[in-house]
């Protein structure tokens, strides 16, 4: 599917989904439990869909009804499937699921899409070998999936560089299901709100992590523990309010995005700081959960402004960001983001490379994107590709909302579904352009 994104105002208010990464700990903390748990307001995107497929390969029963998805463990505990497991185009899935794996006696094989089939796996395999256990990729030489691992592994000492959250992240839901001590030192841990977030669902339901709030970077954790079963709402996804946040900022619209989780829970959150840093205007109204956005009437071309941002704790927000400061006035330097090159896509040379030919200046380095601001002036409509990453396709047509001329037309735009089902739909409804070509 091909979308022309068309220079609009929006208006009005608008909801995002629930949370990607808070759905897919869900599912899988469930299915590691006893009992039944009910998640609602869950994220019905692919991925996440795939991890409710891939949860039911390993013996859970998935049953969706409308906003609440219920999960019924398995009674003798999660099964080795009986077939490859198939992860969607979900990296989550993938390094969460195989540590989790590798504590069954066995080999489970792992594939995914073709985007899947690129991610470096051997660090995990590594980690599993480590434990006692095994692994290997099927193709040779090829640090990638398709890839198995073999059980049982054993309580034990991992050392890990750390960039991965994702792997990290396995490795500790993995640890409750051992006999004794886990110990997991990181050498250099990036992604850090990510780790906080699995310790604080580990916490939720009954597991008990000694870790350093602050550093991140050594977790211990005594088995076996029992997950115990929940209830719990999904709050909403900032990954996904990071669109219409800024795609209200760029064009000077006057919006208020609804429902935003508060909990400091998901690193995406930093996005509205930076862009206030930037000199948007952003209230965050805690008591309404929501986000106002230019309700002061500043509009943009007079306050956004380059700078300077870290953004190793919420890298997923680097393709948003990256075209917000397209429309600031100055260079605004992405820094600490080496980690992006290996999600869906090399989101850093991709965004480089797209956003270019809409007419702005970008210089990458191996963990940076530099963008040269114009303040918007120079930037012209062009036709751009997603390469099949939703996060790529929703910020070149957030992009289109504030360039002039005959749109900017985004070919493969459907992937959003990965994250933000109905999300050209939704964004319509508070009015932006954004025109189907099929």
């Amino acid at each position: 599917m091909n979308i022309l994104s068309k220079k609009s105002s929006l208006s009005g208010t608008v909801t995002v989904p629930g949370s990607k990464s808070h759905t897919i700990r869900a599912c899988i903390m469930a299915a590691l439990a006893s009992g039944t748990s009910e998640i609602l307001n869950p994220l019905t995107g692919a991925d996440c869909l795939s991890c409710a497929e891939v949860i039911q390969a390993f013996g859970a029963l998935v049953e969706m009804d409308g906003n609440i998805w219920r999960i019924t463990a398995p009674e003798k505990g999660l099964r080795l499937p009986s077939s490859p497991v198939d992860v969607g185009n979900s990296g989550s899935v993938l390094y969460f699921m195989a540590p989790i794996a590798a504590t069954l006696p066995g080999w489970t094989e792992f594939t995914g899409d073709a985007s899947i089939c690129t991610r470096p796996v051997g660090q995990i395999i590594q980690a599993i070998k480590d434990l006692g256990g095994d692994g290997f990729t099927a193709r040779k030489d090829i640090d990638a999936p398709p890839f198995s691992v073999r059980g049982p592994i054993h309580a034990g000492r991992v050392e890990h560089e750390g960039a991965f959250s994702q792997q990290i992240s396995g490795l500790m839901m993995a640890a409750p299901l051992l006999h004794g001590q886990t110990e997991i030192i990181l050498r250099n841990p990036k992604e850090m709100p990510f780790l906080q977030m699995t310790c604080d669902w580990l916490d939720f339901t009954g597991i008990h992590v000694r870790y350093d709030r602050e550093k991140l970077n050594r977790f211990e954790i005594e088995g076996p523990q029992k997950y115990r079963s929940f209830r719990r709402e999904i709050p909403s996804d900032w990954g996904s309010t990071a669109f219409p946040l800024v795609a209200a900022v760029i064009t000077g619209s006057k919006l208020e995005i609804a429902n935003i989780d508060t909990s400091g829970s998901q690193g995406d959150s930093a996005i509205a700081g930076v862009l206030s840093a930037m000199g948007a205007d952003i209230v965050m109204d805690s008591e309404k959960k929501s986000l106002l956005v230019n309700h002061s009437g500043k509009g943009r071309l007079s306050c956004l402004r380059g700078g300077t941002f870290n953004c190793s704790g919420f890298p997923d927000a680097v393709p948003a960001l990256s075209v917000a400061a397209c429309f600031a006035e100055g260079d605004t330097h992405l820094t600490d983001i080496g980690i992006v090159r290996h999600k869906e896509t090399d989101r850093i040379a991709l965004m480089r490379t797209e956003l270019a030919k809409l007419g702005a200046g970008l210089e990458e380095g191996s963990d940076y994107l530099l963008i040269h601001g114009t303040g918007g002036k120079g930037l012209h409509d062009a036709a751009v590709n997603s390469y099949d990453d939703h996060r790529i396709a929703m910020s070149l047509a957030v992009a289109g909302l504030g360039i002039e001329g005959n749109g900017v037309l985004i070919e493969n735009a459907e992937c959003c579904t990965v994250s933000f089902p109905g999300f050209y739909r939704i964004m319509g409804e508070i009015g932006a352009g954004f025109v189907c070509m099929d």
